[in-house]
């Protein structure tokens, strides 16, 4: 998928590269539908439902292409809720940590299944979200106690975890409110790490699968990945799906922003501190934050790792945060005020956490078409930074 993307910016024409008033993230139609036909394949063989969760990915202008594929999203409040219900129109699956009382009712009008994350809340609210909208699916979120999230920081199931039910504090009076089980235990993995956790997750609830009607197996499966083993997830799923008799649903959102688009952005000036530190128009604070937390280094269109190529950068944010920065990175050329410097796979868990730290400006967004046309889709300024405020 990374050759195909590098492939697609080399046939961006010039004068469209340099149209694009910058920071700017530009997601690739093409790439997305390429994932979105491989989850539907997923869905096919597997009669799994799949389902976009909008914490990874939600450029609503999409919706039209992603909603062929997809049943519908899962939301991680009212907010995204209220997207998915006006935008998407189909399944809305939302989740909490803890509903508030001044939401839950608008939440359960709009809202197909609603997902607790605790017996107490569960508890608490049953009755009051049937009452509201009768054809609502509840389900309680289950921590396995089994992960191997890669950093810790990402582990849903790590030691004190406050997300999902663990065995020990499972309580049965949810068991005659209930429809589903969901379980999240994943990040960026493969086919054998949900085995792994499969293997947990039924030794200690499957005695409580047998009036259920889904199981959610949650999100953190990548694959859209090169490499990722989507055989094996097929069988896993209609295995499990045999066994107990039940739906199972999916909620990627990583996985269909997968390598499909960039970040472009334009050098403003050029330092030199004992090496050339090139500060451009965006930040990996405010606009990358995951490559700070994860951490991981995006990769940069024609770049190397430091030293390799014959000019060496380091490439940094235009904000004040001493650590706003993006890496080491060497060029075949000396980068020039003005050049245009593209940080690839930057669409999935970006612009859903970009924020206007330092007054920074938000990043524009942008589609191409399969036509490869390039379509600005919204604009930010200073009406965006002054509103979040008061």
């Amino acid at each position: 998928m990374r050759t195909i993307l590098k492939k697609l910016l080399l046939n961006l024409e010039n004068h469209i590269l340099n149209s694009i008033k910058t920071p700017c993230y530009i997601c690739y139609e093409e790439l997305l539908e390429n994932n979105l036909k491989l989850l539907d394949y997923v869905q096919k063989k597997s009669g799994a439902k799949i389902i976009l969760a909008l914490k990874g990915f939600a450029m609503w202008s999409t919706f039209p292409l992603v909603s062929k594929y997809l049943h519908g999203c899962t939301a991680s409040g009212l907010y995204e809720a209220r997207l998915a219900h006006e935008e998407f129109k189909k399944e809305v699956h939302t989740y909490s940590l803890a509903f508030k009382d001044e939401e839950i009712d608008e939440i359960a009008k709009i809202s197909n299944h609603i997902v607790f994350n605790s017996p107490n809340q569960l508890l608490k609210y049953a009755q009051r979200v049937k009452n509201i909208n009768p054809n609502i699916s509840i389900s309680l979120r289950i921590n396995p106690e089994h992960s191997v999230s890669p950093e810790e920081i990402y582990n849903p199931c790590g030691i004190y975890s406050r997300l999902g039910t663990t065995i020990k504090n499972f309580d049965e009076a949810v068991l005659e409110h209930i429809d589903g089980l969901n379980f999240h235990a994943l990040c960026e993995q493969g086919a054998d790490k949900l085995e792994e956790v499969l293997i947990v997750f039924e030794e200690n609830f499957a005695k409580y699968f047998k009036n259920l009607k889904y199981i959610n197996f949650g999100g953190g499966h990548h694959i859209t990945k090169e490499g990722y083993d989507v055989d094996k997830l097929i069988k896993l799923i209609k295995k499990f799906k045999i066994k107990y008799d039940v739906e199972v649903y999916l909620e990627p959102g990583e996985a269909v922003g997968w390598q499909t688009g960039v970040l472009v952005s334009s050098v403003l000036d050029i330092v030199d501190n004992q090496m050339k530190i090139a500060i451009l128009d965006t930040s990996a604070e405010a606009h990358m934050p995951d490559t700070l937390a994860m951490p991981y280094r995006a990769e940069v269109d024609g770049a190397s790792v430091a030293n390799d190529k014959k000019y060496t950068y380091r490439l940094t944010g235009n904000t004040c945060l001493a650590g706003d920065i993006m890496g080491n990175y060497s060029f075949d050329e000396a980068l020039k005020i003005g050049d245009k410097v593209i940080f690839l796979d930057q669409i999935h868990y970006t612009f859903v956490k970009s924020t206007t730290f330092n007054g920074i400006k938000l990043p524009s967004l942008a589609i191409i078409n399969k036509e490869n046309k390039l379509k600005i889709i919204k604009n930010f300024g200073y009406k965006e930074y002054k509103n979040r405020l008061s």
